[in-house]
């Protein structure tokens, strides 16, 4: 029974000490319950902050390094490419920046593999985007 509806069914007239006492225990009883369920709620809420801020340190970190590695492709290209290449390469880019940079991871894989010696010219970036082209027109679906 709560201290509400003890009060409800007693006058006031007719409490004596053990009643006042009753009724200040059951209201010190829900305070606790009370006070109880405001600290789980304030622990619940502490916990989903922290989550939150290390979900977004986590991004920041790892747009910071994806940033990172786009900088450090993009000075590799200054040296892989001739300025012809790298002027057609920014007009790509211009166009459809993911496949400027699926382009330029290539490019980089060809020197990582020992398979472009020399500074790429205009021509063969050509000659790689025609393949590349021509690899993504085989995948399509046509309907009839």
């Amino acid at each position: 029974m709560n201290a509400a509806h003890w009060l409800k069914n007693n006058t006031l007239d007719s409490l004596s000490i053990e009643d006042v006492n009753e009724v200040t225990s059951m209201v010190s009883t829900q305070d606790d319950e009370f006070n109880q369920l405001r600290e789980q709620r304030r622990l619940a809420l502490q916990k989903q902050l922290e989550q939150q801020a290390a979900q977004q340190a986590d991004a920041e970190v790892k747009a910071q390094e994806a940033q990172i590695a786009s900088q450090n492709l993009d000075a590799a290209m200054k040296t892989l490419l001739s300025p012809e290449a790298r002027s057609r390469l920014s007009a790509i880019s211009l166009a459809t920046p993911e496949r400027s940079q699926m382009i330029k991871q290539t490019i980089f894989q060809l020197h990582a593999d020992g398979k472009l010696k020399a500074i790429m010219n205009d021509e063969q970036l050509k000659q790689l985007l025609l393949s590349q082209s021509k690899s993504r027109r085989s995948a399509s679906i046509r309907r009839i």
